[in-house]
């Protein structure tokens, strides 16, 4: 049975709206976390620091050995949840690509996981960017490709034509 699914892509790739999808079709409850719950956690001072997390005018995120000590507590902490009973959808971004995942591999060893990587056309996450108008201008471009590098996945979605409920109903299917 799957007790966490972790979408992975890069900002403004629909990711969040997977997620709302995914808690309305899917039969069980199940929790939502993500990178943005991870940064919003943190005291503000670590959100401007060379040791904490740092959002480049050009879009660009640079994170340090702070952040990286709470990441993985973080981290640990959702894979006890999930080994606790609870379902978890996690919404992340892979900044490292494949050592990123291998942070999670490492604490979800004995967990069921479905991998999805969640893509998006650089220009159309630009665009949502703008809109959404919470973003540093440049983070969905500078993500779109990297984010998914050497990662493996169960199930890839595509969200520059297709809707939230669409790729939700689409990784619901492979929730076993």
């Amino acid at each position: 049975m799957t007790e966490v699914i972790v979408l992975n892509g890069g900002s403004s790739s629909g990711k969040s709206g997977i997620v709302r999808c995914l808690q309305a079709v899917l039969p069980d409850p199940w929790l939502a976390l993500g990178t943005d719950t991870l940064v919003d956690a943190m005291p503000a001072a670590m959100q401007a620091s060379d040791t904490g997390i740092e959002f480049a005018p050009d879009g660009e995120v640079i994170v340090g050995p702070e952040f990286r000590t709470l990441e993985a507590a973080w981290i640990e902490g959702v894979a006890a949840m999930a080994r606790a009973g609870a379902r978890v959808i996690v919404d992340e971004v892979f900044l490292g690509g494949a050592d990123s995942q291998q942070r999670w591999q490492k604490a979800l060893r004995d967990v069921r996981v479905l991998w999805v990587g969640v893509r998006c056309d650089g220009a159309v996450a630009a665009g949502r960017e703008v809109a959404r108008g919470d973003r540093v201008i440049g983070m969905a471009a500078s993500q779109a490709d990297v984010v998914h590098r050497g990662v493996v996945y169960d199930l890839e979605v595509d969200t520059t034509h297709a809707e939230s409920m669409e790729c939700a109903r689409a990784v619901a299917a492979h929730v076993r």
